[in-house]
This record gives C-alpha cells, sequence and structure tokens, in this order.
C-alpha cells in the first residue's frame, strides 16, 4: 500500500511539521518513470545547453520539498506546483532556486480543493504519491477542469513491495505489534506481481478516457539512521504518541544494527496511471 494511505486527511499536515528531515529522507523517484510519463503525456525532456523542451503546461499537486518537481521542470516550460505546506514549500523554493530552475516552477502554497484555477488550462496534472490525500469528490473534477482536451492527469501511486531485506520486514512486524495497536498480526508485505492497481473515481470517469498504467520498482539501500528518518517523514508514524513512536523506532534501530550489520534495503513500487481528458 502506498506508505500513507488511509490516514485522516487531517494527517496532511504532520508532512510540514519537519520540512528539512522530509527533504533529506525522502527518495526520488526512477529515472525511467519520467521517461514513461514523457512519452505517454507529450513532454520532452531538456536536452543539451539550450534547454529545448517541449513547451508544455504542468500543474503538479502536492509537491513536497520536490522530490518530482525538479524532474517535471526539466521536462515542461513552466510548472505550477501546489503546496499545502509552507514550510515544505519554502523547502521548494530553495531546492528550485539551487537547481537554476526557479524561473521554471511558480509555488503555490494552498490546498488544491480550495485553489482558484487560473484561466489558462494545463497540458498536465501531476500527483506523485499525494492524489490520495486530496477529497475524492470534487479532485477528479478539478483536475479535469484544469486540463486542456487531449491534455493528461499523471498519478504516481507508491507500494511498499516485498522484496529487499525481506527478514528485517518479517522481523519488524513483531516491533510494530508491540507498539502499534493498530498492525494486523500476521500482516507481511505483497509481492509487487500481486499488488492490484490503484483505481479510483478517475477510472470511470466520463471526463476521462481509459487511463494507461506503468510500474516502476526501485531498492533503496538505507543505513540505520537514514531508515529511522524516513520513517519519521510518514503520517501514521508521526501520529503515534511519542513514547510509542519512540519504542517502535528504538526496536527497528536494534533489529538493524544487531542482525543486519546496519544496514536494509527497502522495495518500493511505483505506479504510474495516465488518463487523458475526453
Amino acid at each position: 500500500m502506498s506508505p500513507d494511505a488511509g490516514m485522516s486527511p487531517d494527517l496532511r499536515w504532520t508532512f510540514t511539521e519537519d520540512a528539512e528531515l522530509y527533504q533529506r529522507a525522502r527518495p526520488g523517484y526512477p529515472p525511467e518513470l519520467f521517461a514513461e510519463l514523457s512519452d505517454l503525456t507529450g513532454l520532452t525532456r531538456l536536452t543539451g545547453s539550450l534547454g529545448i523542451s517541449s513547451g508544455g503546461r504542468v500543474l503538479e499537486i502536492g509537491p513536497g520539498t520536490g522530490q518530482a518537481t525538479v524532474e517535471l521542470a526539466r521536462l515542461a516550460t513552466e510548472v505550477v506546483a501546489v503546496e499545502l505546506g509552507p514550510e515544505l514549500a519554502g523547502v521548494l523554493r530553495r531546492r528550485l532556486a539551487q537547481a537554476h530552475l526557479d524561473d521554471r516552477v511558480q509555488v503555490e502554497v494552498a490546498a488544491f480543493e480550495d485553489w482558484p484555477l487560473p484561466g489558462q488550462s494545463f497540458d498536465v496534472v501531476a500527483s506523485f504519491t499525494a492524489w490520495h490525500w486530496l477529497d475524492p469528490g470534487i479532485r477528479t473534477a478539478r483536475a479535469a477542469a484544469a486540463l486542456a482536451p487531449g491534455g493528461s492527469l499523471a498519478t504516481v501511486t507508491t507500494f511498499h513491495a516485498r522484496g529487499g531485506s525481506v527478514a528485517f520486514f518479517d522481523a519488524a512486524q513483531d516491533c510494530y505489534l508491540r507498539w502499534d495497536p493498530a498492525t494486523e498480526p500476521g500482516m507481511r508485505l505483497a509481492e509487487a506481481d500481486s499488488i492490484p492497481p490503484a483505481r479510483d473515481e478517475v477510472d470511470d470517469s466520463a471526463d476521462f478516457h481509459p487511463a494507461i498504467r506503468r510500474r516502476f520498482r526501485q531498492d533503496v539501500t538505507y543505513s540505520t539512521a537514514a531508515y529511522l528518518d524516513v520513517l519519521q517523514t510518514y503520517s501514521g508514524h508521526r501520529a503515534l504518541p511519542s513514547d510509542a513512536r519512540t519504542g517502535l523506532l528504538t526496536d527497528l534501530a536494534d533489529l538493524i544494527d544487531r542482525r543486519h550489520g546496519g544496514s536494509i534495503t527497502k522495495t518500493y513500487l511505483y505506479e504510474l496511471r495516465v488518463a487523458v481528458r475526453k
């Protein structure tokens, strides 16, 4: 499932509590995902010193600190990034300036559901591991309204998949059972091939043609400290009482250090869905 799937919408605010940690800990997305996104939506990657692009206009919803924004800015001539958290938006602006891409990206601080749509339509509306946080009653209609006819809604869902340090993740369930009462006994990560597509109202919307899906796998190796950092960017972990969170992280650190030599590898599965507006 997605790292934050099933969480209350109020927990969206946990991400902006430590924007620097979010920037440092959250992994980026595989390069091949952006290449496929470019092909499916008609955006063209920048090439050479001239910075040539197709001229596409992109609206990104929920960019966080820019795990996808930098690559989107290299694909399109203009990106408008709508971010709920002001602290996250501040880090994103700094990161774009450091990459000399701030002239290509306009960062707006707002909830997408409330943000006034501009008069000029977009070629692509994109949301990376943030679509599930939006109100399903209005998100699809607003995305369609933001798009030009023939434009693309591109969503990326992140799943935790079985792989990498399998023995660690199996043993880690005992730590979660000890400290998190919401943990299901006997739960194990699913094999990537057995994870069903992330379907929602977009797939039945009269505003969009049937979606195309592509999947990408990425293994990320973490030191003990780095893995604890990424866990503390997940809303479910941040929502735990402080003593339970401390106990959980301490037990997981001990497990990594004692039985896995101070590092583990985690498998992420990313599903790219592209639906074209009718």
